[in-house]
């Protein structure tokens, strides 16, 4: 049994109730929700105090989840991916039965195939992608670690996981990149 079983039921609970997590990821602490649900994405930028013109990023647990929520993947692209030694969001072209309003004005979506066994473990039970932003409020810097939360974050979400709490490693936000019809790349966030 994984060490963080009892999260993993708890953020089910939530999350299909449309509700807001607190939880670890590959990064850093990040504030979630069913990426296809816009009321709860809406509350997340509520929570953020951030303007929903700004996109979030969306965590799958596989390829194969890229593949049903984008038109245009460019299959390089996960070859460059296995390529990189840390975790890399992909700005893709062409995001379909996502919530409206995570997305960017032009459509487009960032996607993270996330390789951290929580999340993982979480994304598959839920069968959907979980949005990922930091847990911060908009224009302070992301938490590192789960102390640098900001209590308003904290009390504002349906359920704080226990799992890695303690666990005080800085973290750093994952790079952006931005992946062209093309098959050439922009770096957004080294």
């Amino acid at each position: 049994m994984q060490p963080f079983n009892d999260d993993i039921e708890a953020c089910l609970e939530k999350l299909l109730k449309g509700g807001l997590i607190l939880y670890p990821t590959d990064t850093v602490w990040g504030i979630g929700c069913d990426a296809t649900n816009a009321e709860a994405v809406a509350r997340i930028y509520q929570l953020k105090k951030r303007s929903d013109v700004k996109a979030m990023i969306v965590l799958v647990a596989d390829e194969k989840d890229i593949l049903r929520y984008v038109t245009q993947p460019g299959l390089q692209i996960f070859d460059y991916i296995k390529g990189v030694n840390r975790p890399t969001t992909v700005i893709y072209e062409g995001a379909i039965e996502l919530a409206e309003n995570l997305l960017a004005e032009d459509g487009s979506v960032a996607i993270r195939i996330c390789a951290d066994e929580f999340c993982k473990n979480l994304i598959k039970r839920f069968r959907k992608p979980i949005v990922s932003t930091s847990a911060n409020i908009s224009g302070y810097p992301a938490p590192q670690c789960f102390k640098d939360i900001d209590r308003v974050i904290v009390d504002g979400v349906n359920y704080v996981v226990n799992y890695r709490q303690e666990d005080i490693e800085p973290r750093k936000p994952s790079s952006i990149i931005k992946w062209e019809k093309d098959g050439t790349l922009s770096i957004i966030r080294p």
